[in-house]
């Protein structure tokens, strides 16, 4: 299929189903842990559902004539917070609180030791986007920015090393996964995190 010279995509993440989340749960309040009581089928069988929302997703962008294809993020509870918790250094049993700008009480991601990525967390999801479809395809990975300023930090000496480990992270999710090498991948930096934004640039790219 002949790209556009402008091609078009869909940004931000696409409506799960009714059938296979809770949406009166998810109105209270973005997630930033996990909340694996969000999933309205039985975690023996929320892959296979998750997949065939997913699907479903991709059928509708197809039909809708969008030129990048995108997994719709139908298997995540948050933009962010499944590749957060997905590294080492974060506890994800007893999770931080942080205020956010209107001063409610958030439950994040809590750093307690260095952040290193030890296994592909999207790794599947392009893998299967490829198979079900035959235009581009792109997936979309949280940024370093982003990533640091939704998590209370208890190890790190400031927000910008926390940034720094979490574009490495960020970059060896998009580089040893593959995403790059498939079609692509969309990151987004954080204009609201100024103090780590110069440094951070490097390992990301």
């Amino acid at each position: 299929m002949a790209q556009q010279v402008l091609a078009t995509t869909v940004v931000g993440s696409y409506p799960q189903p009714d059938w296979l989340v809770d949406r009166a749960m998810l109105s209270k309040g973005v997630p930033r842990v996990r909340m694996q009581a969000m999933w309205r089928v039985p975690e023996a069988l929320l892959e296979q559902a998750q997949d065939d929302a997913t699907i479903v997703a991709i059928r509708d962008m197809e039909r809708a004539g969008i030129d990048i294809i995108s997994d719709g993020e139908i298997r995540r509870e948050s933009y962010s917070n499944r590749f957060a918790t997905a590294l080492d250094g974060v506890d994800n049993r007893n999770p931080g609180v942080i205020k956010d700008r209107n001063g409610n009480e958030t439950y994040v991601p809590r750093i307690v030791g260095p952040i290193r990525r030890t296994r592909p967390v999207e790794l599947r999801d392009m893998q299967f986007l490829r198979r079900n479809t035959d235009r581009p395809a792109k997936i979309t990975l949280p940024g370093p920015f982003t990533l640091a300023q939704q998590a209370k930090n208890e190890y790190y000496r400031d927000a910008e090393e926390l940034a720094m480990d979490f574009a490495e992270a960020v970059n060896a999710e998009a580089r040893e996964s593959g995403i790059c090498e498939c079609s692509g991948a969309q990151s987004e930096p954080n204009p609201r995190s100024s103090s780590a934004r110069p440094s951070a640039a490097g390992p990301i790219e």
